[in-house]
């Protein structure tokens, strides 16, 4: 009796020696590179506005750092280094968290020691890989350029468009795989905002999220922001709305359909928008006569630099705004970035999205024949 109590004492004392580490969590770092002793290395995270906020700071001695405290539920943060460009992200979660950086490629850290680590680096290690591709990709395309080489610029463009492809696939299913990693929920949220796959297919990547990542800061907002694709899906009525003209007066989406309509989301500050503003012209000139219309939905802050835009690039068709950035249109069709376009029947229900160049014409062309 007396040895099976001290041995009861002596595994109470053992698990109080372990506390810190099970309690909570301890980030050890290395770090290669001319960095004299007492560098900082800032602990950051973003805000619910994105804006980074400072958490705690270490000093770096003999090339080494370490964090201490308790976490609650898995979340993204990002180690910077006074003076180093670039930073480390990292999940911050309870345990112990090993990373090994080059102060001149903090990106490149090698992560390990918990779960969410491990599932993260495994994620990156394959990432990585499809990287270096599209790098490669890029020098031969600029080579080809500077030659005028058509043919191997037109074999590029292909292969480029395999190389997304497969990443997007790489993605799948690595989230199928891990659906109890941070870096799941990451990469679904990445998909809603770049609309790179179809809404069903992320809604049954999201299904299969465990309860615990969907709880986290980056999975809870997953489901409005299914809720938002689903608005904006093919084959959805789309949304109403209204909004100020040029000339001041409101004008309603139900009052600018045609046979086919193009919303299309741009801003007069928005340099790809403006670029692809004469491919939009051209094809609206060609089809005006059959029932295509195009509907504006500028972005802008200042009013003045909208019309004057609209001038400038002879955009001759109806114009809205708010003149308040990302407004709440642009919410109403989850649009986080621009161009943005949405094509619409004579219904209203959207048959295409974010269609330019060759692409939007084929499809006008296939719909008013």
């Amino acid at each position: 009796m007396k040895n099976a109590f001290l041995t009861l004492i002596a595994c109470l004392i053992a698990m109080a020696c372990n506390s810190g580490a099970s309690g909570g969590f301890e980030i050890s770092g290395s770090l290669d590179g001319d960095l004299a002793d007492g560098t900082k290395v800032i602990l950051r995270r973003s805000d619910e506005n994105m804006q980074p906020v400072d958490v705690d700071t270490a000093s770096l001695e003999a090339g080494r750092f370490t964090f201490t405290g308790t976490a609650g539920q898995p979340e993204l943060y990002y180690l910077f280094v006074e003076g180093a460009r670039g930073g480390i992200p990292l999940i911050l979660e309870n345990g112990e968290i090993e990373i090994s950086a080059h102060k001149d490629s903090l990106q490149a850290a090698d992560l390990s020691g918990t779960p969410q680590n491990e599932a993260y680096a495994e994620y990156i290690e394959g990432a990585r890989e499809k990287s270096a591709q599209r790098l490669s990709m890029n020098e031969d395309m600029r080579k080809a350029v500077m030659e005028q080489d058509s043919a191997m610029m037109a074999s590029l463009r292909d292969e480029y468009f395999e190389l997304l492809e497969s990443m997007t696939e790489y993605e799948k299913t690595f989230v199928r795989e891990n659906p109890d990693a941070l870096i799941s929920a990451l990469i679904i949220n990445r998909m809603l905002q770049s609309n790179s796959v179809p809404v069903a297919e992320v809604e049954e990547l999201y299904a299969a999220l465990t309860d615990g990542i969907k709880a986290t800061t980056h999975g809870s907002g997953i489901a409005d922001r299914l809720e938002a694709a689903r608005r904006t899906a093919i084959g959805a009525k789309a949304p109403a709305f209204s909004a100020p003209t040029p000339e001041g007066e409101e004008l309603a989406l139900s009052n600018a359909l045609g046979k086919v309509t193009l919303v299309d989301f741009w801003a007069a500050w928005c340099r790809p928008c403006r670029a692809e503003n004469p491919n939009i012209v051209q094809v609206y000139k060609k089809y005006k006569d059959k029932g295509f219309k195009v509907l504006g939905v500028s972005l802008d802050r200042n009013a003045d630099d909208w019309k004057q835009a609209i001038v400038a690039d002879g955009l001759d068709w109806q114009h809205v705004s708010n003149v308040r950035y990302f407004d709440e249109i642009a919410e109403l069709y989850n649009v986080s970035a621009i161009p943005a376009s949405f094509i619409l029947d004579e219904n209203g229900v959207i048959v295409a999205k974010n269609l330019r160049g060759d692409e939007l014409e084929e499809k006008i062309a296939e719909l008013l024949p």
